[in-house]
Protein backbone atom coordinates (compact mmCIF):
# COMPACT_ATOMS: atom_id res chain seq x y z
CA UNK A 1 0.00 0.00 0.00
CA UNK A 2 1.50 3.34 -1.35
CA UNK A 3 0.32 7.22 -1.60
CA UNK A 4 1.01 9.76 -4.26
CA UNK A 5 1.66 13.19 -4.23
CA UNK A 6 2.72 14.71 -7.52
CA UNK A 7 5.77 12.64 -8.67
CA UNK A 8 6.63 11.44 -4.90
CA UNK A 9 5.11 8.11 -3.80
CA UNK A 10 5.97 6.61 -0.58
CA UNK A 11 4.89 3.68 1.45
CA UNK A 12 1.90 3.38 3.95
CA UNK A 13 3.53 2.87 7.27
CA UNK A 14 1.86 1.65 10.61
CA UNK A 15 3.33 3.62 13.87
CA UNK A 16 5.59 1.22 15.56
CA UNK A 17 5.15 3.29 18.08
CA UNK A 18 0.92 2.70 18.20
CA UNK A 19 -0.39 0.92 21.84
CA UNK A 20 -2.94 -0.94 19.24
CA UNK A 21 -0.83 -1.72 16.42
CA UNK A 22 1.32 -3.64 19.16
CA UNK A 23 -1.57 -5.39 20.74
CA UNK A 24 -2.51 -6.50 18.12
CA UNK A 25 1.41 -7.47 16.79
CA UNK A 26 1.55 -9.30 19.88
CA UNK A 27 -1.88 -11.12 19.71
CA UNK A 28 -0.79 -12.60 16.42
CA UNK A 29 2.63 -13.60 17.83
CA UNK A 30 1.14 -15.79 20.25
CA UNK A 31 -1.68 -16.85 17.62
CA UNK A 32 0.94 -18.86 15.67
CA UNK A 33 2.71 -19.62 19.31
CA UNK A 34 -0.26 -21.21 20.38
CA UNK A 35 -0.71 -23.57 17.16
CA UNK A 36 2.66 -25.37 17.12
CA UNK A 37 1.68 -29.19 15.91
CA UNK A 38 -1.50 -27.90 14.86
CA UNK A 39 -2.65 -28.27 11.00
CA UNK A 40 -2.40 -25.01 9.09
CA UNK A 41 -6.67 -25.13 8.60
CA UNK A 42 -6.92 -24.79 12.67
CA UNK A 43 -4.52 -21.89 12.39
CA UNK A 44 -5.96 -20.19 9.25
CA UNK A 45 -9.24 -20.53 10.86
CA UNK A 46 -8.29 -18.64 14.30
CA UNK A 47 -6.32 -16.47 12.44
CA UNK A 48 -9.51 -15.62 10.50
CA UNK A 49 -11.94 -15.21 12.97
CA UNK A 50 -9.07 -12.47 14.99
CA UNK A 51 -9.39 -10.40 11.94
CA UNK A 52 -12.80 -10.05 10.88
CA UNK A 53 -13.45 -7.41 8.41
CA UNK A 54 -12.17 -4.63 9.99
CA UNK A 55 -10.36 -1.73 8.45
CA UNK A 56 -7.22 -2.64 8.78
CA UNK A 57 -8.14 -6.10 7.07
CA UNK A 58 -5.13 -5.65 4.87
CA UNK A 59 -2.71 -4.44 7.05
CA UNK A 60 -3.29 -7.50 9.65
CA UNK A 61 -3.27 -9.71 6.34
CA UNK A 62 0.55 -8.22 5.83
CA UNK A 63 1.23 -8.89 8.96
CA UNK A 64 0.09 -12.60 8.96
CA UNK A 65 2.13 -12.79 5.93
CA UNK A 66 4.72 -11.95 7.65
CA UNK A 67 5.26 -14.10 10.18
CA UNK A 68 3.90 -17.46 8.23
CA UNK A 69 6.97 -17.02 6.45
CA UNK A 70 8.82 -17.20 9.91
CA UNK A 71 6.75 -20.98 10.01
CA UNK A 72 7.50 -24.44 9.07
CA UNK A 73 4.81 -26.47 8.13
CA UNK A 74 5.39 -30.38 7.57
CA UNK A 75 3.50 -33.33 6.64
CA UNK A 76 2.48 -35.52 9.91
CA UNK A 77 1.70 -39.13 9.00
CA UNK A 78 2.81 -42.44 9.63
CA UNK A 79 4.12 -43.14 6.05
CA UNK A 80 3.99 -40.80 2.97
CA UNK A 81 0.12 -40.31 2.49
CA UNK A 82 -0.24 -41.39 -1.61
CA UNK A 83 0.81 -44.94 0.40
CA UNK A 84 -1.60 -45.11 2.59
CA UNK A 85 -4.24 -44.05 0.15
CA UNK A 86 -2.85 -46.87 -2.16
CA UNK A 87 -3.10 -49.51 0.45
CA UNK A 88 -6.15 -48.67 1.23
CA UNK A 89 -7.95 -48.37 -1.67
CA UNK A 90 -6.01 -51.93 -2.79
CA UNK A 91 -7.84 -53.34 0.48
CA UNK A 92 -11.13 -51.94 -0.64
CA UNK A 93 -10.81 -53.64 -4.56
CA UNK A 94 -10.42 -56.91 -2.81
CA UNK A 95 -13.47 -56.97 -0.91
CA UNK A 96 -15.82 -54.67 -3.22
CA UNK A 97 -18.56 -53.86 -2.47
CA UNK A 98 -17.83 -52.04 0.96
CA UNK A 99 -21.27 -51.06 2.11
CA UNK A 100 -21.48 -51.40 5.46
CA UNK A 101 -19.38 -49.57 8.72
CA UNK A 102 -18.27 -52.86 9.65
CA UNK A 103 -16.76 -53.82 5.87
CA UNK A 104 -15.02 -50.18 6.30
CA UNK A 105 -13.78 -50.85 9.35
CA UNK A 106 -12.22 -54.19 8.45
CA UNK A 107 -10.77 -52.49 4.98
CA UNK A 108 -9.28 -50.10 7.70
CA UNK A 109 -7.88 -52.29 9.88
CA UNK A 110 -5.94 -54.54 7.24
CA UNK A 111 -4.17 -51.77 5.54
CA UNK A 112 -3.21 -50.50 8.78
CA UNK A 113 -1.64 -53.71 9.98
CA UNK A 114 0.01 -54.21 6.72
CA UNK A 115 1.42 -50.42 7.26
CA UNK A 116 1.90 -51.35 10.57
CA UNK A 117 0.16 -47.97 12.47
CA UNK A 118 -3.32 -47.48 13.89
CA UNK A 119 -6.67 -47.59 12.26
CA UNK A 120 -7.84 -44.18 13.99
CA UNK A 121 -4.02 -43.00 12.70
CA UNK A 122 -4.48 -44.16 9.31
CA UNK A 123 -7.40 -42.06 8.59
CA UNK A 124 -6.68 -39.12 9.79
CA UNK A 125 -3.28 -39.17 7.86
CA UNK A 126 -5.16 -40.06 4.40
CA UNK A 127 -4.82 -36.59 3.36
CA UNK A 128 -2.21 -34.96 5.07
CA UNK A 129 -0.14 -33.80 2.52
CA UNK A 130 -2.65 -31.36 1.29
CA UNK A 131 -1.43 -27.39 2.84
CA UNK A 132 -4.66 -27.41 4.93
CA UNK A 133 -3.69 -30.44 6.34
CA UNK A 134 0.27 -29.95 7.42
CA UNK A 135 1.40 -29.19 10.97
CA UNK A 136 3.00 -26.02 12.35
CA UNK A 137 6.40 -28.01 13.32
CA UNK A 138 8.62 -24.72 13.97
CA UNK A 139 7.63 -20.97 14.29
CA UNK A 140 10.27 -18.19 14.35
CA UNK A 141 8.71 -15.61 17.06
CA UNK A 142 9.89 -11.98 17.74
CA UNK A 143 8.98 -8.91 19.55
CA UNK A 144 5.90 -7.11 18.23
CA UNK A 145 7.64 -4.05 17.73
CA UNK A 146 9.92 -6.12 15.71
CA UNK A 147 6.98 -7.09 13.35
CA UNK A 148 5.92 -4.01 12.54
CA UNK A 149 9.37 -2.93 11.76
CA UNK A 150 9.48 -5.79 9.15
CA UNK A 151 5.73 -4.90 7.44
CA UNK A 152 7.24 -0.84 7.34
CA UNK A 153 10.34 -2.42 5.49
CA UNK A 154 8.03 -4.78 3.45
CA UNK A 155 6.16 -2.07 2.02
CA UNK A 156 9.08 -0.06 1.00
CA UNK A 157 10.30 -3.57 -0.57
CA UNK A 158 7.08 -3.56 -2.75
CA UNK A 159 7.72 -0.89 -4.44
CA UNK A 160 10.98 -1.95 -5.38
CA UNK A 161 8.90 -4.73 -7.63
CA UNK A 162 7.49 -1.98 -9.94
CA UNK A 163 10.89 0.17 -9.82
CA UNK A 164 11.80 0.73 -13.28
CA UNK A 165 14.89 2.15 -12.41
CA UNK A 166 17.04 2.98 -9.07
CA UNK A 167 20.07 5.62 -8.68
CA UNK A 168 21.92 5.50 -5.61
CA UNK A 169 24.73 8.89 -5.02
CA UNK A 170 27.46 7.62 -2.63
CA UNK A 171 29.14 10.44 -0.96
CA UNK A 172 33.24 10.33 -0.51
CA UNK A 173 34.28 7.71 2.12
CA UNK A 174 36.92 5.28 3.22
CA UNK A 175 37.60 2.27 0.34
CA UNK A 176 35.96 -0.03 3.50
CA UNK A 177 32.42 2.46 2.97
CA UNK A 178 32.70 1.81 -0.77
CA UNK A 179 33.47 -1.92 -0.36
CA UNK A 180 30.32 -2.62 1.41
CA UNK A 181 27.81 -0.95 -0.68
CA UNK A 182 29.69 -2.35 -4.19
CA UNK A 183 29.90 -5.53 -2.33
CA UNK A 184 26.26 -5.49 -1.58
CA UNK A 185 25.47 -4.80 -4.79
CA UNK A 186 26.80 -7.28 -5.87
CA UNK A 187 26.29 -9.93 -3.10
CA UNK A 188 22.48 -9.47 -4.72
CA UNK A 189 23.44 -9.74 -8.48
CA UNK A 190 21.78 -6.55 -9.47
CA UNK A 191 23.28 -4.94 -12.67
CA UNK A 192 24.60 -2.00 -12.16
CA UNK A 193 26.57 1.35 -13.70
CA UNK A 194 28.97 3.02 -11.84
CA UNK A 195 29.72 6.42 -12.29
CA UNK A 196 32.72 8.60 -10.32
CA UNK A 197 35.60 8.27 -8.72
CA UNK A 198 36.75 7.86 -4.83
CA UNK A 199 37.36 11.42 -4.57
CA UNK A 200 33.99 12.65 -5.67
CA UNK A 201 31.92 9.69 -4.95
CA UNK A 202 30.02 7.70 -6.91
CA UNK A 203 26.54 7.68 -8.99
CA UNK A 204 24.76 3.75 -9.42
CA UNK A 205 22.48 2.92 -12.04
CA UNK A 206 20.97 0.03 -11.14
CA UNK A 207 18.12 -1.43 -13.54
CA UNK A 208 15.01 -2.34 -12.11
CA UNK A 209 12.65 -5.54 -12.35
CA UNK A 210 10.17 -3.46 -15.11
CA UNK A 211 12.83 -2.57 -16.91
CA UNK A 212 14.56 -6.41 -17.31
CA UNK A 213 12.59 -7.94 -20.34
CA UNK A 214 13.46 -11.80 -19.04
CA UNK A 215 13.42 -13.07 -15.60
CA UNK A 216 11.52 -9.60 -13.69
CA UNK A 217 10.25 -11.42 -11.85
CA UNK A 218 13.28 -13.17 -9.93
CA UNK A 219 15.12 -9.98 -10.17
CA UNK A 220 12.13 -8.14 -8.50
CA UNK A 221 12.75 -10.47 -5.84
CA UNK A 222 16.70 -9.65 -5.50
CA UNK A 223 15.83 -5.90 -6.07
CA UNK A 224 13.50 -5.90 -2.81
CA UNK A 225 16.21 -8.01 -0.65
CA UNK A 226 18.85 -5.60 -1.53
CA UNK A 227 16.80 -2.79 0.46
CA UNK A 228 18.25 -3.92 3.91
CA UNK A 229 21.22 -4.67 3.13
CA UNK A 230 21.70 -0.59 1.66
CA UNK A 231 20.13 0.44 5.07
CA UNK A 232 23.30 -0.99 7.00
CA UNK A 233 25.47 1.23 4.21
CA UNK A 234 26.11 5.02 5.37
CA UNK A 235 26.34 7.81 3.34
CA UNK A 236 24.35 7.50 0.36
CA UNK A 237 20.72 8.61 -1.07
CA UNK A 238 18.18 7.21 -3.05
CA UNK A 239 15.91 7.91 -5.70
CA UNK A 240 13.78 4.82 -7.30
CA UNK A 241 11.61 5.61 -10.27
CA UNK A 242 8.47 3.78 -9.61
CA UNK A 243 6.24 2.79 -12.08
CA UNK A 244 2.55 4.18 -12.42
CA UNK A 245 0.43 1.85 -14.22
CA UNK A 246 -2.92 4.38 -13.65
CA UNK A 247 -1.11 7.07 -14.53
CA UNK A 248 1.09 8.47 -17.70
CA UNK A 249 4.21 9.79 -15.60
CA UNK A 250 6.33 7.64 -13.00
CA UNK A 251 6.83 8.37 -9.57
CA UNK A 252 9.69 8.70 -7.35
CA UNK A 253 10.52 6.57 -4.19
CA UNK A 254 13.61 8.86 -2.35
CA UNK A 255 15.31 7.53 0.71
CA UNK A 256 18.54 8.61 2.18
CA UNK A 257 21.17 7.07 4.88
CA UNK A 258 20.06 9.01 7.49
CA UNK A 259 16.36 7.97 7.63
CA UNK A 260 15.31 6.40 10.65
CA UNK A 261 11.68 5.14 9.76
CA UNK A 262 12.88 1.41 8.04
CA UNK A 263 14.77 -0.48 10.13
CA UNK A 264 16.66 -3.45 8.81
CA UNK A 265 16.71 -6.59 9.99
CA UNK A 266 20.00 -8.47 8.82
CA UNK A 267 22.89 -8.87 10.52
CA UNK A 268 25.77 -7.37 8.02
CA UNK A 269 24.90 -6.17 4.13
CA UNK A 270 26.65 -9.00 3.01
CA UNK A 271 23.99 -11.19 1.02
CA UNK A 272 23.81 -14.83 0.09
CA UNK A 273 26.61 -16.77 -0.39
CA UNK A 274 27.51 -17.15 -4.70
CA UNK A 275 27.42 -20.95 -5.32
CA UNK A 276 29.32 -20.42 -8.47
CA UNK A 277 32.01 -18.99 -6.59
CA UNK A 278 32.05 -21.06 -3.80
CA UNK A 279 32.80 -23.67 -5.91
CA UNK A 280 35.18 -22.12 -8.11
CA UNK A 281 37.07 -21.51 -4.40
CA UNK A 282 36.64 -25.35 -3.71
CA UNK A 283 38.00 -26.72 -7.20
CA UNK A 284 40.42 -24.17 -8.02
CA UNK A 285 43.37 -26.86 -6.70
CA UNK A 286 42.64 -29.62 -9.02
CA UNK A 287 42.46 -26.57 -12.05
CA UNK A 288 44.08 -23.62 -11.23
CA UNK A 289 47.43 -24.74 -12.33
CA UNK A 290 50.14 -22.46 -11.66
CA UNK A 291 47.96 -19.95 -10.99
CA UNK A 292 46.73 -18.99 -7.30
CA UNK A 293 43.14 -17.97 -6.57
CA UNK A 294 42.54 -15.15 -4.06
CA UNK A 295 39.50 -13.50 -2.65
CA UNK A 296 39.78 -9.78 -3.46
CA UNK A 297 39.11 -6.86 -1.45
CA UNK A 298 39.67 -4.09 -3.78
CA UNK A 299 37.77 -1.19 -5.42
CA UNK A 300 40.23 -0.28 -8.21
CA UNK A 301 39.32 3.50 -9.78
CA UNK A 302 38.60 3.26 -13.80
CA UNK A 303 38.78 6.75 -14.16
CA UNK A 304 35.12 7.19 -13.99
CA UNK A 305 33.80 3.96 -12.87
CA UNK A 306 34.70 1.40 -10.42
CA UNK A 307 35.97 -1.89 -10.38
CA UNK A 308 34.93 -4.67 -7.88
CA UNK A 309 36.91 -8.05 -8.97
CA UNK A 310 35.87 -11.10 -6.61
CA UNK A 311 39.18 -12.80 -7.09
CA UNK A 312 42.79 -11.78 -8.21
CA UNK A 313 44.56 -14.65 -9.75
CA UNK A 314 48.40 -14.39 -8.89
CA UNK A 315 50.87 -16.02 -11.12
CA UNK A 316 54.31 -17.15 -9.32
CA UNK A 317 55.86 -14.81 -12.37
CA UNK A 318 54.32 -11.85 -10.51
CA UNK A 319 51.29 -11.14 -13.22
CA UNK A 320 47.86 -10.28 -11.73
CA UNK A 321 44.48 -11.00 -13.74
CA UNK A 322 41.08 -9.68 -11.45
CA UNK A 323 38.24 -11.72 -11.98
CA UNK A 324 34.43 -10.63 -11.55
CA UNK A 325 31.62 -13.37 -11.83
CA UNK A 326 28.82 -11.18 -12.91
CA UNK A 327 25.01 -11.42 -11.31
CA UNK A 328 22.32 -10.52 -13.55
CA UNK A 329 23.77 -8.95 -17.12
CA UNK A 330 22.24 -8.06 -20.24
CA UNK A 331 24.61 -8.26 -23.57
CA UNK A 332 24.22 -4.61 -23.51
CA UNK A 333 24.91 -3.78 -20.11
CA UNK A 334 27.89 -6.14 -20.72
CA UNK A 335 29.44 -3.77 -23.89
CA UNK A 336 28.83 -0.77 -21.77
CA UNK A 337 30.88 -2.27 -19.01
CA UNK A 338 34.01 -2.98 -21.19
CA UNK A 339 34.34 0.37 -22.71
CA UNK A 340 34.81 1.19 -19.33
CA UNK A 341 37.55 -0.69 -18.94
CA UNK A 342 38.87 0.31 -22.20
CA UNK A 343 39.06 3.70 -21.15
CA UNK A 344 40.82 3.04 -18.37
CA UNK A 345 43.30 1.03 -20.56
CA UNK A 346 42.99 -1.97 -18.05
CA UNK A 347 43.71 -5.30 -19.83
CA UNK A 348 44.36 -8.03 -16.98
CA UNK A 349 40.82 -8.60 -15.99
CA UNK A 350 38.24 -11.40 -16.39
CA UNK A 351 34.48 -11.02 -16.49
CA UNK A 352 32.35 -14.27 -16.17
CA UNK A 353 28.99 -14.34 -17.17
CA UNK A 354 26.23 -17.35 -16.36
CA UNK A 355 24.22 -17.70 -18.80
CA UNK A 356 21.33 -18.66 -16.31
CA UNK A 357 21.21 -14.91 -15.30
CA UNK A 358 21.11 -13.27 -18.46
CA UNK A 359 18.51 -10.85 -17.70
CA UNK A 360 17.68 -10.57 -21.56
CA UNK A 361 17.02 -12.84 -24.84
CA UNK A 362 19.65 -11.10 -26.85
CA UNK A 363 22.30 -13.32 -27.62
CA UNK A 364 25.25 -12.51 -26.92
CA UNK A 365 27.63 -12.64 -30.30
CA UNK A 366 31.22 -12.44 -30.61
CA UNK A 367 32.23 -12.54 -27.16
CA UNK A 368 34.66 -10.50 -26.30
CA UNK A 369 38.33 -11.69 -24.96
CA UNK A 370 37.77 -10.66 -21.85
CA UNK A 371 34.67 -12.75 -20.96
CA UNK A 372 33.79 -16.05 -20.14
CA UNK A 373 30.57 -17.02 -20.17
CA UNK A 374 29.28 -20.50 -18.62
CA UNK A 375 26.17 -22.46 -18.19
CA UNK A 376 26.67 -24.61 -14.83
CA UNK A 377 29.80 -23.41 -13.50
CA UNK A 378 33.19 -21.82 -13.48
CA UNK A 379 35.64 -24.50 -14.91
CA UNK A 380 39.42 -23.46 -13.22
CA UNK A 381 40.91 -24.50 -15.90
CA UNK A 382 39.09 -22.32 -18.29
CA UNK A 383 39.89 -19.17 -16.41
CA UNK A 384 42.99 -19.97 -15.74
CA UNK A 385 43.85 -20.75 -19.62
CA UNK A 386 41.71 -16.96 -20.42
CA UNK A 387 44.49 -15.52 -17.82
CA UNK A 388 46.97 -17.04 -19.63
CA UNK A 389 46.17 -15.87 -23.10
CA UNK A 390 45.34 -12.20 -21.48
CA UNK A 391 48.81 -11.97 -20.00
CA UNK A 392 50.82 -13.85 -22.96
CA UNK A 393 48.81 -11.13 -25.26
CA UNK A 394 49.99 -8.20 -22.96
CA UNK A 395 53.44 -9.30 -23.17
CA UNK A 396 53.54 -9.94 -27.33
CA UNK A 397 52.40 -5.89 -27.59
CA UNK A 398 54.95 -4.63 -24.79
CA UNK A 399 58.06 -7.23 -26.97
CA UNK A 400 56.18 -5.50 -30.36
CA UNK A 401 56.36 -2.47 -28.78
CA UNK A 402 60.25 -2.48 -27.40
CA UNK A 403 61.12 -3.42 -31.32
Amino acid sequence: MSWQRGDRIKPRYVDPADEEYLRAAEDLINLFSEHGGAARAALEESLHEYVGTGTDYKIMRGLIKLLTDRCEFATDAPAAPDELRRALFRKARGAHPVVSDEARAGVVLEAARELACEPARLLESLYADLPENQRLTAFDPLAPGELLDLYNLAQAQALLYRCVELRLWVEPQDAEGYRELFGAIKDYRLIHTVRGNPRAGYEIRLDGPASIFQRSQKYGVQMAVFLPALLLCRGWRMRAEIQNQKRDRPAYFELTSEQTRLRSHYLSAGGYENPVTEKLSANWARGGGVWTLERSNEVIDLGDSAFIPDFVLRHPAGARVHLEVLGFWTPERLRERLRDFAHADLRHFILAAWDDLRGSRDPLTNVPPNVITFKKSLDPALVALKAEELTAASEDDAAQGSV
